[in-house]
């Protein structure tokens, strides 16, 4: 399979190319003076199934996205996959007050726009914030939710070694939580949150026996990390020997990943590299308490040849 790239996500693609089964694609990239962008697929790509890998960081990388799928189909591609590791626009997945813009639904349409490759298109997805992120999607491109288990479950070993309690930030996480302390084979722990007017949470209640043991927390993405500091300080005043963070997609704005470690709550936090600016972050770092592991094994498995997720 032939694997294309925004330009954030080159690290990625690069990785996925080592393994067996997949070949590098060209894009040669400029800037204008005035800021606009030239971009053109230099590989030739006629018949053959390519692989575009990209995340809406932002508008421009969404655009990006776009614009390279467009061009792959243009050139006769045979199949088109768009790996999205990091499907953004999740906090406004759905209306709550009238008149509010549902950005996941209409990017979701934007993307089910690009045209169809000869054998088709598809767009995966890895741990969706919100389950129906994929039914946004329409026309002939086929959405799939991959989970990233397989590397959380390990992360979470890892940092919780021997015996430890895995926690959740809130009661929303619940299910998945517990779904992963039963392949763990530990206990749950879980925190209940009040949202105010001003969009501040606060921890009501836990539940969950935490004394004298060490917790994971785990949530689906860590930003700011307010959340997780107030979900981490509920385990510790409950008895929590320490804590520590495991997420898929760690987003950390501006000084995020400090100001965790400087809450003196965490011993460590692990992520995936399925956003680029916690790789960034965590290559800039002088010491190891941020850890990210790549997805690229993942993706790779599961478009392997003979994989459920090969096209014919």
């Amino acid at each position: 399979m032939l694997v294309f790239s925004t330009e954030r996500y080159a690290y990625l693609a690069d990785a996925l190319c080592a393994k067996p089964g997949f070949a590098p694609g060209t894009i040669d990239r400029r800037t204008f003076a005035d800021g606009e962008r030239y971009r053109r697929i230099v590989t030739s790509a006629s018949g053959e199934d390519a692989v575009l890998v990209g995340g809406t960081v932002d508008e421009a990388d969404t655009l990006e996205i776009y614009d390279l799928a467009c061009a792959l189909v243009h050139r006769g591609i045979h199949t088109l996959t768009l790996v999205i590791p990091w499907y953004g626009y999740q906090t406004m997945e759905r209306a709550v007050k009238r008149g509010e813009v549902v950005v996941a639904k209409t990017r979701a349409r934007l993307l089910s726009s690009i045209p169809i490759a000869g054998s088709g298109n598809r767009v995966v997805m890895i741990d969706l914030h919100a389950e129906g992120i994929p039914h946004y999607f329409s026309g002939s491109i086929r959405p799939i939710h991959v989970y990233a288990k397989p590397i959380t479950l390990r992360l979470i070993r890892d940092l919780g070694g021997d015996a430890f309690v895995l926690g959740a930030t809130d009661a929303g996480r619940a299910k998945w939580v517990e779904s992963l302390a039963n392949d763990l084979g530990v206990d749950a722990g879980f925190v209940f949150k009040r949202r105010d007017e001003l969009n501040q949470t606060s921890v009501t209640a836990l539940a969950g026996n935490v004394t004298g043991k060490n917790v994971v927390i785990y949530d689906d993405m860590i930003r700011t990390g307010g959340s997780l500091i107030g979900a981490a300080r509920a385990y510790l005043e409950a008895g929590a020997r320490s804590c520590a963070a495991v997420c898929t997609h760690g987003v950390f704005p501006g000084d995020a990943v400090e100001r965790i470690q400087a809450s003196g709550l965490f011993t460590k936090i692990a992520c995936t590299d399925t956003y680029p600016r916690a790789r960034d972050i965590a290559a800039a770092r002088d010491d190891n308490f941020l850890r990210v592991d790549t997805v690229a094994d993942l993706i790779a498995e599961f478009l392997k040849p003979g994989s459920h997720g090969r096209l014919p």
